[in-house]
């Protein structure tokens, strides 16, 4: 008797949705934090659009380097997309409450998202690497197909790697707590409500983070030691310029990506006493970088401005340099 009406009781506990707080600690005027999130996500919205339609419109740029930037642009915008829109409304409307399957979903998609950017800047440095170390097998090796053999690779990778996330958090069971201290589903966000053990869901989150994450940054950075080290032994001045150049822009986004990510990490570990620090960062480790990649590429590449140029209209007539 004392088994069923425990179990009764429990299933009486279960909570229908969570309720997203906001950034912690400035409730009160998180709003206006929310005018310049919206500004970037507008740009982000809008550079990396102009990405996908110049490079689409432009011959001189189906390219596997300028495919490889159409994708990331592509993903770019999923992952702005998939936490902003929430955001604004929790802050403008004060629309709280979220789904138990809306919020999984999200989780589903940051950490897809997430892992597909991370795995993207692999397939760029090894593309960069083929073509600076083994410039005469490049157009052999790295063609359309190569691109979309790597691209399915890591869709798959990403998709199938990512799925145990949700479908672990949404086997916990959840209490009377269901108020989350953050402005969006993270899993372990999330699952630090359950009032079950979740060990395995930290275990397969850190796994998944040093499996995923982990290895693409390995491998991107060895791929750029090796191109560095190739670059070196280049007698001429004027081709190790043009070689660094033609991976410059790719390495600033490389760079500042994972770096946020080890910033991020690490604010989250030391974020008890200020716990909106590891938040915003989180936020704007989401959005930033979106809104940041074009104008990097926009900046450092001529093609790309030319054919901005003649898709705004501004340029028919642009000869390049």
């Amino acid at each position: 008797m004392d088994i069923s009406q425990s179990i009764t009781n429990s299933s009486r506990l279960q909570v229908s949705e969570f309720i997203l707080m906001g950034f912690p600690g400035i409730h009160e005027w998180q709003h206006w934090l929310s005018l310049p999130l919206a500004l970037i996500y507008l740009l982000a919205l809008g550079a990396n659009l102009l990405i996908v339609i110049t490079i689409h419109h432009e011959l001189n740029l189906h390219q596997p380097m300028y495919q490889f930037l159409s994708i990331l642009a592509v993903v770019d915008i999923g992952l702005a997309t998939t936490i902003m829109p929430k955001i604004l409304v929790i802050s403008w409307f004060d629309a709280k409450a979220i789904s138990l399957p809306e919020c999984f979903a999200q989780i589903y998609a940051i950490n897809s998202f997430m892992a597909m950017e991370s795995g993207i800047f692999l397939c760029m440095a090894v593309d960069r690497y083929i073509a600076i170390c083994y410039p005469l097998q490049y157009s052999s090796t790295v063609n359309e197909a190569f691109v979309s053999k790597v691209t399915l690779s890591m869709v798959l990778r990403n998709c199938l790697l990512t799925m145990p996330l949700p479908v672990l958090a949404a086997q916990r069971h959840y209490c009377s707590k269901n108020e989350i201290d953050h402005c969006l589903c993270s899993n372990l966000g999330v699952t630090s409500l359950a009032c079950d053990d979740i060990s395995i869901n930290r275990f397969y989150h850190l796994a998944l983070a040093w499996v995923m994450v982990g290895s693409d940054m390995g491998l991107v950075f060895t791929s750029y030691s090796l191109i560095i080290r190739s670059v070196l032994r280049l007698n001429s001045a004027e081709a190790t310029s043009k070689a660094l150049n033609t991976c410059s822009s790719h390495l600033i986004l490389i760079l500042f990506f994972y770096t946020a990510i080890i910033v991020v990490s690490v604010t989250h570990l030391a974020g008890r006493k200020f716990p909106f620090i590891p938040v915003v960062l989180n936020v704007l480790h989401s959005v930033i970088p979106p809104a940041l990649n074009p104008m990097v590429y926009a900046l450092r590449t001529q093609e790309l401005r030319v054919g901005f140029r003649r898709v705004l209209g501004l340029g028919d007539n642009v000869v390049r340099k």
